[in-house]
């Protein structure tokens, strides 16, 4: 036992030489990198990439989460426990090991001498190109690499698919700018050297089949040096540092739950702080699939439509402000909470803003309901047809409801139109079901202070102004417009003959 500690020793001492972190010991690499291509002969030149899924400017950018640490520091780990926290979202993990570069002959014949902790070590621009295009929404080829015969598969890869959550992992994913421009959050794992080291020993000689000494040797030579002058200075780049790796629960679960409220986010509402969008789940997203599919049953899209917009309806009630108020329990105990906004109305621009007046009052008992009635002729003819408002509707906060804003336009009218009755703007609440980014701009341009609820974000309108994709309230919409304004310039007719005869 004593001679094998020797042993040990002996390997590590006459590793640690001279402080060392380049690629390769003979000092060749920087001439052959000059010379020759980067890659190997077997290694494909670029990714293969699937077809789009759409154009890359109108999808939903993924959240790309960065995790580094030192070799063996738990990283996989971290990852891991992320990916089954997230079940609700598509997470899909891209290792940078993947993106070793195949040794040429020559540096296969000398590999001891050869420093794969060294960022030249990487094909960095395919890495690169590879979480560009899954940002985009397509799919990509990660390359096999095998870390017994330092080359990568000619014939084989991994296929990734385009996702909520992108997870780039790697000992040296935070040292090059251009790969932490890409990323949202930046984890560093943080684990007492001798915890790592004795993890790699474990790990090289049991899966890369690898002897204990020259495991020693590497570590000496190569990973300490580089871990000193690359991993650990780019640890000042991380958002969150991770003590103790997969062991600690805690930082797991906060760095989760932040996720999970980015990825509740549109890019819409970063831009827009007064544009909120209800949490998305399966619940909300399988409802959302159910009200615009083309063959569903009247009864259900009315069933499932009011079941989304009492939750957006309950969502904007939550933006009204509250007053402390204690009570009595049938105990006798004080209990301290809160009491509901009292002066409140609600106003529905009459074509389908009337379809969320019954969530509106299932949700608020005895409330007073307002109308207002805009004729649209195209997308630019605009005409206040009616409008019917709660006398005192400049001392309340205002719920408007309109299940789709588009372009926007009839919207904009209509909050001009409580801010002449003495409205203050940020007393507005616009509540909609489904909204299309113009219809957003629109209105948060003009009208600032106005607070924006929705359930979904679709992608862009049409050229005839309907949003996409579409949902049968927009078709309903048109049809319901025009019988209403025929019918409410007939009322505004009699009015007139009834107030000439007297």
């Amino acid at each position: 036992m004593l001679a094998e500690t020797k042993e040990i020793d002996y390997v590590m001492e006459a590793a640690s030489g001279p402080h060392f972190s380049g690629l390769r010991l003979d000092g060749l690499m920087s001439a052959a990198a000059s010379s020759s291509s980067p890659r190997s002969s077997s290694t494909p030149t670029t990714p293969a990439f699937s077809t789009p899924l759409t154009d890359s400017s109108l999808l939903k950018q993924p959240f790309v989460i960065g995790v580094s640490g030192g070799t063996a520091s738990g990283k996989t780990t971290v990852c891991d426990m992320i990916i089954q926290q997230l079940h609700d979202h598509r997470v899909v993990l891209v290792n940078q090991d993947s993106f070793y570069r195949g040794l040429t002959p020559e540096e296969l014949q000398r590999v001891h001498e050869y420093n794969f902790d060294h960022p030249d070590a990487f094909d960095t621009e395919q890495l690169l190109e590879c979480v560009n295009e899954l940002k985009s929404g397509h799919s990509v080829h990660v390359p096999m690499y095998d870390f017994k015969s330092h080359q990568r598969s000619s014939d084989s890869f991994r296929q990734v698919n385009a996702s909520d959550v992108i997870i780039l992992e790697g000992i040296l994913v935070f040292h090059d700018q251009r790969v932490r421009n890409l990323m949202n959050m930046k984890i560093f794992v943080d684990t007492d050297a001798d915890v790592r080291l004795a993890r790699r020993i474990r790990r090289d000689t049991v899966e890369r089949g690898r002897d204990i000494n020259s495991v020693l040797e590497q570590y000496a030579k190569f990973v300490k040096p580089a871990f000193d002058d690359f991993v650990l200075p780019s640890k000042k780049y991380a958002d969150v540092i991770i003590p103790r790796g997969g062991d600690n629960h805690v930082a797991i679960d906060l760095i989760v739950q932040h996720i999970h409220t980015k990825l509740g986010q549109h890019d819409l509402c970063k831009i827009y702080p007064n544009v909120y969008v209800i949490q998305s789940t399966f619940q909300i997203r399988g409802m959302h699939t159910l009200i615009r599919d083309q063959d569903i049953s009247k009864h259900d899209f009315v069933f499932y439509s009011d079941r989304l917009i009492r939750l957006i309806v309950e969502h904007g009630l939550g933006h009204l402000p509250f007053t402390e108020k204690q009570i009595v329990t049938p105990t006798g105990s004080l209990y301290t909470g809160v009491d509901f906004c009292k002066k409140l109305c609600g106003v529905s621009i009459v074509r389908s803003g009337e379809s969320m007046e019954n969530a509106m009052r299932a949700c608020c008992k005895g409330i007073k309901i307002g109308k207002i009635l805009i004729h649209r002729d195209g997308d630019n003819g605009k005409q206040l047809i009616y409008e019917k408002l709660p006398k005192d509707i400049s001392e309340r906060h205002v719920l408007l409801l309109d299940p789709v804003l588009a372009t926007g336009n009839s919207a904009n009218q209509a909050i001009e139109l409580l801010i002449q009755k003495g409205v203050p703007e940020s007393h507005i609440i616009f509540l909609n079901l489904i909204s299309a980014p113009e219809g957003i701009q629109c209105v948060c341009k003009r009208f600032p202070s106005l607070k924006i609820v929705t359930s979904e974000i679709d992608v862009s309108l049409n050229e005839e102004y309907r949003v996409i994709p579409e949902s049968r309230i927009v078709n309903v919409d048109r049809r319901v417009e025009q019988f209403i304004v025929r019918q409410v310039q007939e009322i505004q007719f009699r009015h007139v003959c009834h107030a000439s005869r007297n």
